[in-house]
């Protein structure tokens, strides 16, 4: 498995992986691992791929079997959602300083084929990701919703990200979590942690309109 930022070759693979999973498409039987609900368009491809650089892959050969988005908070700024969030940014303090729409990014969605979840292509992917953006960005935020406890398991009890919050959006509760962009995945900790957690874990979701994903 190769872990790579993606060009504007790998579009199509991109959005045949994200509709295999939309919700409208979606095996009803997969529904439970997760399901996207917002389809991003080509041209929002085109533009986290040419002016973000926050797209990254999990590729074998030429097929896409995994993707995570990365960009910064004037991207998301078009969704209401996102809007909320960079509003609230200042009041959330992490290692000493306050979260800014310069020092900070928005990570997710994740979106995983699932014939290799509980593979560790969670965890690869997620590393490719910080490691692509630390040069940019001290802190990651993501946010999960607070009846996904898959995602909730995967992304704190495996990856490390620290709850600093939780919030309300359009009738949904979240929590809102933080990264140390300058911190490597542990390995050796979700190593010793795959006995834990089920190999299926939902990768970050939003059931209240933008995303959710399978990983």
């Amino acid at each position: 498995m190769d872990y790579r930022l993606a060009t504007a070759g790998d579009l199509a693979g991109v959005l045949a992986l994200q509709s295999k999973y939309h919700v409208t498409t979606i095996r009803e039987a997969d529904k439970k691992d997760g399901f996207v609900t917002t389809l991003f368009s080509a041209e929002l491809l085109s533009e986290l791929i040419d002016r973000e650089q926050g797209l990254f892959l999990a590729v074998e050969g030429s097929v896409v079997l995994g993707y995570a988005m990365a960009a910064s908070w004037q991207y998301w700024s078009r969704w209401p959602l996102f809007q909320q969030m960079m509003a609230d940014l200042p009041n959330i303090r992490v290692r000493g300083e306050s979260l800014t729409l310069e020092n900070s990014y928005q990570y997710g969605p994740i979106c995983i084929d699932g014939t290799w979840r509980g593979k560790g292509v969670l965890e690869s992917l997620f590393e490719r990701a910080r490691a692509g953006m630390a040069g940019r960005y001290r802190h990651l935020v993501t946010f999960i919703n607070q009846i996904n406890p898959r995602s909730y398991a995967a992304h704190v009890g495996k990856l490390g990200l620290e709850v600093v919050k939780t919030f309300t959006f359009n009738g949904n509760n979240y929590h809102e979590l933080v990264y140390d962009t300058t911190r490597p995945v542990d390995r050796a900790r979700v190593a010793s942690l795959t006995v834990a957690f089920p190999t299926n874990e939902v990768g970050v979701a939003e059931e209240g309109g933008l995303r959710a994903a399978p990983c």
